[in-house]
This record gives structure tokens, sequence and C-alpha cells, in this order.
């Protein structure tokens, strides 16, 4: 396959990074969401690219036109931006319900393909996400075809997910498939990275034979961009009105692996009290969560739309405490990433999760919060009323969650370990 130079700006490295030992590859990330758009993985691999650039050849991006949050068509095909090479295909489709995602991710599927035959090198590392979840299936057929070496980094584990919520059945020939697939492309694959011990076991489950080759490497926070920020000088929440009352914060995608019910039925119980409920974001269950603001008629109950990444340390540090929730049966196949800017911003976690997530395990040795099985309301109702009248407590916590952050999940740190993987590879 013929390199094609005029198209790809080589990355220089800068005086700062001279130390820095240049993997003599090409690295190319795939993923169909890419700042600006709010999708969470989106901005993980903008975060992940700006740290590898000085340490190969190239680092090229491919991803899709804006359409998780919002839809635009007008962001440019190709740009060069601080040292990375970003590739954008046309226009993205809808993303909004299942059929939606499903067509969405198809398109960008055989974008992504024509990208890389077009455009892949020799020397050519690829790391697929499961952004859209089939992606991975890409690595195999070029691994087949020439040889490419890729690595899957999955987000997200399907059809699971889909099982999980009655969307497909495990015994429907399209689950099957899907399953049969997966096993085709990890077993071709370089390594395959997970976020945490859980999803690793259900994946050993299906695949035993790639235990060899599955490595844990958590998300993290922008530290750096993240910050704690005094209510009483923060203008996001002054704007909204929230310095002077206990505000609990949900901030991110309500989707339909999130448990929403836990804490829409905390919120009735606490009616009463004078603690402010703050959702940012959007999802398939914010409607949801609405409709039963107006039935039981809560007053104390603000709607925000997504935040730029610009004003995060203002938006999540307006909560005094925020909440990280994963619906019943979806542990190991989706990870919250809105506990780590969480912790970035200081703010205590009351997580709502099954009672063997490792939520609970993070909670009690970095001693930020608490984690509450889905279903105790109760439990979680109480936490937060004793948090809102405890002042000094919730000062200690936000302390603990940074101090966490700050030793465990910053960018560097984890970019680190994919540097040693990457690396590491033949």
């Amino acid at each position: 396959m013929i390199e094609n130079h005029q198209e790809y700006a080589i990355v220089k490295i800068n005086s700062q990074d001279k130390h820095k030992e240049v993997v003599n590859k090409q690295l190319t990330i795939v993923n169909q969401f890419f700042p600006p758009d709010y999708a969470a993985t989106g901005q993980l691999i903008e975060e992940l690219a700006y740290e590898l650039k000085g340490n190969f050849d190239l680092v090229t991006v491919f991803s899709s036109q804006p359409a998780y949050a919002f839809k635009r068509d007008d962001l440019p095909r190709w740009e060069h931006h601080q040292g990375i090479s970003i590739r954008r295909s046309r226009s993205g489709v809808g993303y909004g319900r299942v059929r939606s995602k499903a067509v969405s991710g198809l398109i960008f599927f055989l974008r992504a393909a024509l990208h890389l035959l077009k455009h892949a090198p020799h020397r050519q590392v690829v790391l697929l996400t499961t952004a859209p979840p089939f992606l991975p299936l890409l690595g195999y057929f070029f691994n087949l075809c020439f040889k490419t070496s890729y690595i899957c980094l999955l987000y997200d584990l399907y059809p699971d997910i889909l099982t999980e919520l009655n969307v497909l059945k495990k015994e429907h020939w399209l689950s099957k498939l899907w399953d049969s697939c997966n096993r085709l492309a990890w077993k071709k694959a370089s390594a395959i990275i997970v976020l945490n011990s859980t999803m690793k076991d259900r994946i050993l489950k299906k695949c035993p034979e790639i235990a060899d080759k599955i490595v844990i490497i958590p998300n993290w926070a922008d530290t750096q961009k993240i910050q704690p920020v005094q209510k009483k000088e923060n203008w996001f929440a002054l704007k909204h009105k929230l310095t002077d009352r206990f505000t609990v914060l949900y901030s991110g995608n309500m989707g339909r692996c999130h448990d929403m019910t836990t804490l829409v039925d905390a919120m009735i119980i606490l009616r009463d009290s004078p603690i402010q409920f703050t959702f940012i974001g959007n999802g398939y269950k914010l409607e949801y969560v609405q409709d039963e603001v107006e039935k039981h008629d809560l007053n104390n109950c603000l709607f925000l739309p997504y935040q730029p990444k610009e004003d995060l340390s203002y938006s999540l540090s307006a909560g005094d405490i925020s909440i990280v929730s994963i619906d019943e049966g979806m542990e190991g196949l989706v990870v919250p990433s809105k506990l780590y800017s969480a912790l970035a911003s200081g703010t205590p976690i009351a997580a709502i999760c099954p009672s063997h997530s490792y939520l609970h395990e993070i909670l009690a040795e970095g001693n930020f919060g608490a984690a509450f099985v889905n279903g105790d309301s109760e439990g979680l109702a109480n936490y937060i009323d004793r948090l809102s009248k405890n002042p000094e407590l919730v000062k200690s916590l936000g302390d603990s969650a940074h101090d966490y952050c700050m030793k465990n999940y910053t960018r560097g740190k984890i970019a680190q370990s994919y540097l040693g993987l990457l690396k590491s590879l033949p």
C-alpha cells in the first residue's frame, strides 16, 4: 500500500518532547465521536491523542462530524491541530434511538474502512474503540488482508448491553453472530484494553483463550482543566443560584444503562428538604426524570444542557455531591466516565450500583463517598441529608476525592500505561 505523505503533516517533536522515545510507527485512532461533540469517548480520545503525539511518527484520529448531543456538518474534513492529524467523515447521522445509532454506526464503520484502505501506511498501529460497538471487527479484516496490528479499546460491551435491556434476545441469531464476531476480533488483536476487572471477567467468560491479551487501563480526568472551585467564587453556581443551597449534581448522559429510578425515589423522599437537585446533560432517561418531577410536583430540580468543556471546573464544582449510577445488570458492560471528572472537581461521590460493582472497592479505598445498591433510595436519601447538614464532612470527602484522582487518574499517568502497551507491540 502506498503512503500518501502529502495528506499528512508529520509530527515535529518540540523542545519539551525531546526526551521522549519516539516509536517508529504511526498510530491511528478510530472513534465515531470527537470534540466539539460532547460524547465522553470523544473527549477521552482527544486527550489521549494529545498525550501520545510526541511518541509516534504521526498520530491520526479518524472520526465523524458531530451528531451525539448536537448535529453539525461544517467542520473541516481534515485538519492538523496541536500535533495530531484529525480526519472527519462526511456528515454524521442523527444519534438518538437504537435504530438511529445502529444506522449511524454502520455508516461510520464503512467510512472508516475506506479511510484505512486509502491512507493506512505499512508501519501502522490502529486503536479501535467500541464506538460504534462493532468497530473492532474492522481490525480483524485489515489484519487478515494486510497484517495490520490493532488494539481493541472496549468502552462498552455489546451485544450484552442490548440483551440486558431486552432490546435483543440472547438466543437471537444476531446476538450469536455478534458474539462470534467479537471473538474473532479479540483473538486477532494485539491487545484488548478494558476499563475495570469486572469487564475483564465478563470477556473471559466468553473467550478465555485471550487472557494474556487483556490489559486493564481505566479512564481518567483532565486535571489540568478540571479543578475544584469554591462555590462562592463560582460564576456557574452564582448564575444558577446554587451557592446557598446544598446541591446534588448529576452531570452527563442519562442513558438506558444508568439507574435514574433510585435517584428519583430519593428526590421524592427529600421533597420537603432545602436540597437542590441539578441535572446537566441529556439521554434516553431524561424525559423519565422530567416526567417524575412534574408528576410529583418537585420544585427543587433544575435541568441544564451539556456544558462546554472549558466550563466543567465551574459546573462540576457547583455540586456539593455528585451522583454516579449504573443500572442493575450493567456492571462490567459500561463504565461511568463521569466519575473521574467529578473526582477532579473535588466533589464527594454517591454511587448507585450493583453490590458487586468495582465502585464499592474504590470508594472504600479512597474514602470520598458511599455506594448504594440499586433500589436503596432511602439509604441514598439519608446519606444526602446527612451531608447537607455537615459541611465539614463534605469538605473532607471532597479533598479526598481530588487527592485520589491526582494519585490514580490523571491523564498523564494513564497515558503512560497506554504508551507502555503500545511500545511493547512488535
